[in-house]
């Protein structure tokens, strides 16, 4: 009995003594909640992150909605969430307001129309250059596809842009020198929205980000929706070396490399109102330009370089997971 007696206690101090362990463990793991809002441009590329940074982190909830840069930055600045997600500049007004941003990744906008538009053939043969391009949103000289493509006849040009604050509007605008307000079309609200109003319509042109053209699976063009391909030289015809749209592979590719303009190509941003001080917010950003970068070119988005995460991360001065940003640079080119 004495022996059964002294097993027992010496139980009672083992469990109390790993009790405690395990208490002290929890105690210490981070915990809290992070609320992310705004682009849709960054909102599949922030989900993938949130799924992996919580497998490591479980005390840690990510809520993550989507709604448009002008959503992200506005909820940002009126601290009703931690980070904003935004795809375009970040405007002086805003930081003259307190917005703290930082890159986190990159992604073009590109032009669209219809997989079943009869004049596909010619398109991609010629491509369309930014001269036409301009005249059919900016100024609204083109109507009709017989007016770029005089084999097509009178067919009429539906044309298609964003109804809501966004970076992706913004960013096209950018590219012929205006803002998105300075966009002529029927407007649809999201980047969902105006891939399934192209995709419903044969003779629609519009633009999305390029994870809303391609599928995630087999990196081709989601079903009903492809490019409209770039003549970026003006001659009239789409040369070899503009023809980089067949796969998501070809067109990050050719981001990566300068060969597609920026914009629309474009850095995306997390924005916080000033320097984040939450614990779990700088532990989350810090993850995502470090070990974070390992998901981007998986994920269809464009990495930043080795020098431009090093400033990225240094404005958030102290690494708070020891990771060194060396280590993580090796693995990322492995």
């Amino acid at each position: 009995m004495k022996k059964l007696a002294i097993y027992f206690l010496i139980f009672l101090i083992s469990f109390a003594i790993f009790s405690e362990s395990g208490l002290r463990a929890a105690e210490e793991s981070p915990r809290g909640i992070i609320t992310i809002s705004g682009a849709w441009a960054l909102y599949p590329m922030a989900i993938r992150w949130k799924e992996e940074f919580c497998k490591l982190y479980p005390g840690i909830k990510i809520d993550i909605g989507a709604g448009g840069a002008g959503k992200g930055m506005a909820d940002c600045l009126a601290d009703i969430v931690d980070i904003g997600m935004v795809s375009r500049k970040i405007y002086p007004a805003e930081a003259h307001k307190g917005a703290w941003w930082v890159s986190v990744t990159k992604d073009a906008v590109l032009p669209t129309t219809n997989e079943n538009n009869p004049f596909l053939g010619i398109i991609y043969s010629r491509g369309v250059n930014k001269d036409i391009l301009k005249k059919i949103w900016i100024a609204g000289d083109i109507e009709d596809w017989g007016d770029i493509l005089p084999e097509a006849g009178a067919h009429p040009m539906n044309i298609y842009t964003r109804s809501d604050a966004c970076g992706a509007a913004e960013t096209w605008a950018q590219y012929f020198g205006k803002n998105q307000e300075d966009l002529l079309g029927i407007g649809v609200y999201g980047d969902p929205g105006l891939a399934e109003a192209v995709k419903r319509d044969k003779f629609g042109i519009g633009f999305n980000n390029l994870n809303y053209i391609y599928d995630m699976n087999n990196k081709k063009f989601m079903k009903g929706i492809v490019v409209l391909p770039l003549d970026l030289d003006g001659n009239d015809r789409l040369d070899p070396d503009e023809d980089f749209y067949a796969t998501r592979d070809d067109i990050t590719n050719a981001i990566s490399e300068g060969r597609y303009p920026s914009p629309p190509a474009r850095d995306l941003f997390f924005v916080c109102h000033h320097k984040p001080e939450k614990r779990q917010v700088r532990l989350f950003i810090n993850w995502v330009l470090t070990d974070g970068q390992l998901y981007v070119k998986e994920a269809g988005y464009i990495g930043l370089g080795e020098e431009k995460l090093k400033r990225e991360l240094n404005k958030l001065e102290k690494d708070p997971s020891g990771k060194k940003l060396d280590d993580i640079c090796q693995d990322i080119k492995r």
